[in-house]
């Protein structure tokens, strides 16, 4: 059989968008996956996750054919009958008009995410709900927390920073809480020539021994929940030292005297109270931060992932602005590079022009307390009774499993879901529909961090019965009435539509050049022309207001806010869960050479903690709060991880752990401030030795 080497895009959710390479046989086989060769950012690599997906694409597991069930909830394949794609659509429009005939339209919640980065696959679901009234969905579950803390100072126009591609010509890297080793590899790439070619030294902020942190100059790793202090306190130690640019602060900034005279009894003894971290270490950091011009911050999500991310964000961004950094070639600070797709209109992909705001948006990382009725989600508007569910699975992603569990369980709620295997949630639905993967239709791809406008082809036929994200949302917009023009369009001609609209060249021209590079020049990227508020500089006293209504206790200046769950007496542990390398989500964790790779779920624990417990290497530990408790076993850690700091590295689905309850039933689903946000590095919970299931 030919074989074929052809152009494609990662869809999955992580900031690189990698242009991928593909050797396919025919219209059925994918031989080979890698990072394209000659890429600027993508620099040839792929993680080993996407360079294994033949193993995804090609499961024996994948779903092929629409199902409904029969039997009982979480029971899986066995509790399914086979049904045709017409007699699908038509059960899941009609129980879709039925709730919003009894209930209303809002009773119905198209609820997604981010299992495929593709625009119209993502974002088409949006359509529809704008198109039938339906509740819209206030995404919180990544990057909700970040972006507010980043538009605190840089200002609400301004969601980009240096490109990644400038690292080679940074001196100094400070990767804050992100392991791109596991998660982002192809930063790495760029680090590795920082540290080749000039001698760069890598400072890594992390509360536990990544792979990352193994490979830094200088590792940091404070409490979870105290960057923001340990960020004030280098502060102080720049004003304190002559570090701070005076004249890049007069010119640039807004509101220095108030945050220099704040920073004063913000020192590094007062840090270092909050953060574990010894004075040396933070001044050590601070002068080595401070003697460095070309000192670039790649800050990544895990610290915005509490109820204080925001607020850590800020104080964190507030550095380079401190020395000026932004001026220099490899300067200054990334967070995400979205606000280089600011003249995309996305307005055919997601039918905002026929979008109303007052229909209510419900909080997508509190889908456990809106489906178990919490009135302060559902306000005046009725309860959700249908669910229709795209590239997500709340059952393992989302907070406070317990409650999604009890919520997906109701007697009342219709759930129809459109998945590639049967996923733990997709056990809990009424209609099963089979999902084409990336590889099986075109789309549109932006990126988070780097700044290419990216198409893909089609480049194998869907397997079996499996149709794409598009297809599903037209054929139940027929069904339902929904008047969109976008619903009788092809993923390419919408495509093609977007970019006319965005003044950008076509989808073959995309495709001919392997991306459009919409990179700013160097004065934008760098804000040498302003920031992004009405003044034109950085503001170092926040208004969260204008961000969000939920301000609560955040102060205006960068300082260590309090967690939302803090360590106490009867939960005197911190847990973080962070990402696992061969997992990405719940995507990947059913693959044979990830789970061979990460082999089974553990609590990594300081040594001297486990020792405390009675505990020894490999024995079982029960974790819990007030939501719930989790079993798995225990891995003793020591350098470069705190005492009183448990982490547990996924996401593993639930039947991976001994008792079937996996870690985010730990986890609050109380949103962060002030805009919402997921808060997965925010939970207290208590340790205790246990015994594991053969034991009982």
């Amino acid at each position: 059989m030919r074989t074929e080497v052809v152009h494609s895009v990662c869809p999955h959710d992580c900031p690189s968008s990698c242009a991928l390479e593909l050797t396919v046989a025919g219209r059925n086989q994918l031989l080979k996956v890698r990072g394209q060769p000659g890429h600027s950012y993508t620099a040839g690599v792929a993680c080993a996750k996407v360079v294994n997906y033949r193993e995804r694409q090609h499961h024996p597991d994948r779903l092929g054919v629409p199902l409904q069930r029969v039997g009982d909830k979480g029971v899986g394949r066995a509790a399914f009958r086979e049904m045709s794609w017409d007699g699908a659509l038509d059960l899941v429009a009609e129980r879709l008009q039925r709730a919003a005939a009894r209930d209303g339209p809002e009773s119905v919640w198209p609820h997604f995410y981010a299992g495929a980065m593709g625009l119209v696959a993502r974002d088409g679901i949006n359509r529809l709900a704008h198109a039938m009234r339906y509740s819209r969905q206030h995404s919180t579950i990544c990057n909700t927390l970040f972006e507010a803390g980043w538009t605190a100072g840089a200002g609400p126009k301004a969601n980009w920073g240096v490109d990644a591609r400038e690292i080679p010509q940074s001196d100094l890297v400070v990767m804050w809480g992100g392991n791109p080793v596991s998660t982002q590899v192809n930063l790495m790439k760029h680090i590795a020539r920082a540290r080749s070619e000039r001698g760069a030294c890598l400072v890594v902020i992390d509360p536990y021994r990544t792979d990352t942190a193994a490979m830094a100059d200088l590792h940091l790793a404070p409490r979870p929940g105290t960057d923001g202090a340990l960020a004030c306190a280098a502060m102080h130690v720049l004003f304190r030292e002559g570090y701070a640019d005076r004249a890049y602060l007069e010119r640039y900034c807004a509101g220095t005297a108030a945050l220099e005279a704040h920073l004063r009894t913000r020192d590094p003894a007062w840090a270092s109270a909050i953060t574990g971290l010894a004075v040396d270490e933070i001044v050590r950091f601070a002068r080595l931060y401070g003697a460095t011009r070309r000192s670039y911050i790649r800050l990544g999500y895990g610290f915005s992932r509490a109820r204080n991310g925001a607020a850590q964000v800020f104080a964190a961004s507030c550095l380079p602005a401190v020395t000026g950094a932004w001026q220099y070639p490899g300067g200054g600070a990334l967070h995400a590079n979205r606000g280089a797709y600011v003249t995309l209109d996305r307005t055919l992909i997601e039918g905002t022009d026929v979008c109303d705001r007052s229909v209510r948006a419900l909080d997508q990382s509190r889908i456990g307390p809106i489906l178990t009725g919490a009135r302060r989600d559902l306000g005046a508007g009725p309860p959700v009774t249908a669910l229709l569910i795209q590239d997500t699975n709340p059952m393992v992603v989302s907070p406070d499993t317990n409650a999604v569990r009890a919520g997906l369980q109701r007697k009342d709620l219709f759930v129809c879901v459109h998945e590639q295997f049967m996923t733990e949630t997709a056990a809990m639905a009424d209609v099963v529909l089979p999902a084409a993967t990336f590889l099986e239709h075109d789309d549109l791809y932006a990126a988070a961090g780097h700044t290419f406008l990216q198409v893909a082809k089609a480049a194998l036929d869907p397997f079996a019965q499996a149709k794409p994200n598009h297809f599903v949302i037209c054929e139940l917009a027929r069904r339902l009435g929904a008047r969109h023009r976008g619903f009788a369009m092809s993923e390419r001609e919408i495509i093609d539509s977007v970019l006319a609209d965005s003044g950008l060249p076509g989808f073959e021209e995309i495709h001919r050049m392997g991306g459009y590079d919409l990179a700013l020049p160097f004065e934008r990227m760098h804000f040498l022309d302003g920031f992004g508020h009405a003044d034109r500089r950085f503001h170092f006293e926040a208004d969260w207001a204008r961000i969000g209504p939920e301000v609560g206790h955040l102060p205006a200046l960068p300082d260590h806010v309090a967690c939302g769950e803090p360590a106490d007496a009867l939960h005197p542990f911190r847990l973080i869960t962070p990402p696992a390398r061969s997992f990405l989500n719940s995507t990947f964790s059913n693959v044979d050479a990830s789970t061979r790779r990460e082999g089974e779920p553990r609590a990594r624990i300081h040594g001297d903690d486990l020792r405390g417990l009675g505990l020894e290497q490999g024995g079982w530990v029960r974790l819990g709060n007030a939501r719930g408790s989790v079993l798995l076993r225990a891995q003793a850690c020591g350098e470069g991880q705190q005492r009183g700091v448990v982490v547990v590295e996924g996401l593993w689905p639930n039947s991976a752990f001994a008792e079937g309850t996996g870690i985010n039933s730990l986890v609050s689903a109380e949103a962060g401030l002030p805009n919402g946000g997921a808060t997965f590095h925010d939970v207290a919970v208590w340790v205790r030795a246990a015994k594991g299931p053969a034991e009982d």
